[in-house]
C-alpha cells in the first residue's frame, strides 16, 4: 500500500516538474521559438482556437518567427491575436505570412522575466509539497485504520521526504539554468 502511494506521488511530482519545464520554455530568452506563441488564441469561426491549430509557425532566423495561416482570410485575425496576447511582440504582415520579430531584451525586461521564472519555480515547489502533504495524510489514515505500523508510517514519510527533496532540487537547478540563460546578452 505504501509503495502504491509513493509511486503515485512520484508520478504526480514528475508531472509537476514537466509542467514547470513547459512554463520555462514559454519564457523567451532572446531567441525565437515557436512555443512563444503557444498561448495565443485566434477567433476562428467564432471560437477561440490556439494559433498552432490555424497556422504554421516557423523560425526564419534566431530573432524572427514566421506565422503562415492556413486560410488567407485569417491573416488579419492572427496578426490581431498576436498583438493582443500581451507578449510585447509587434507582428508585420507581408502577403500571406506574418513576420514576428523579437525585440532585444533590455536589462529591465530580463529582470522582470527572472521574477516570473522564480514565481513559476515557487508554484512548482508548492505543487510538490502539496503532493507530499497528501501522501503523508494517506499514511496517517493507514495508521489510524491499523493497516500499517508506526515504524512503517515513519519509513514511508521519510521516503516521501527524500522524494520531495529530489524533485525540489531538480526544480531549483532548472531555475538556476534558466536565470543564467536569461542574463546572457
Amino acid at each position: 500500500m505504501q509503495q502504491e502511494i509513493l509511486q503515485d506521488s512520484h508520478e504526480r511530482m514528475q508531472k509537476s516538474l514537466e509542467t514547470f519545464h513547459v512554463e520555462l520554455a514559454k519564457l523567451r530568452s532572446g531567441r525565437a521559438h515557436p512555443s512563444l506563441l503557444d498561448q495565443v488564441m485566434v477567433e476562428y469561426y467564432g471560437n477561440p482556437t490556439p494559433l498552432n491549430q490555424v497556422a504554421s509557425i516557423n523560425i526564419t532566423d534566431p530573432r524572427t518567427l514566421t506565422v503562415t495561416p492556413w486560410e488567407k482570410p485569417l491573416v488579419k485575425d492572427v496578426e490581431k491575436a498576436i498583438r493582443q496576447a500581451d507578449l510585447g511582440l509587434n507582428p508585420a504582415t507581408s502577403g500571406d505570412c506574418i513576420r514576428v520579430p523579437l525585440p532585444a531584451l533590455t536589462e529591465e525586461r530580463r529582470k522582470d522575466l527572472i521574477k516570473v521564472v522564480r514565481q513559476e519555480a515557487e508554484n512548482a515547489r508548492i505543487a510538490v509539497r502539496n503532493i507530499r502533504r497528501d501522501a503523508n495524510h494517506q499514511f496517517k489514515e493507514l495508521l489510524k485504520t491499523k493497516d500499517i505500523t508506526e515504524d512503517d508510517e515513519r519509513r514511508a514519510m521519510d521516503e516521501m521526504q527524500k522524494l520531495t527533496d529530489q524533485f525540489i532540487k531538480q526544480i531549483d537547478s532548472a531555475l538556476a539554468e534558466k536565470e543564467q540563460d536569461l542574463m546572457k546578452v
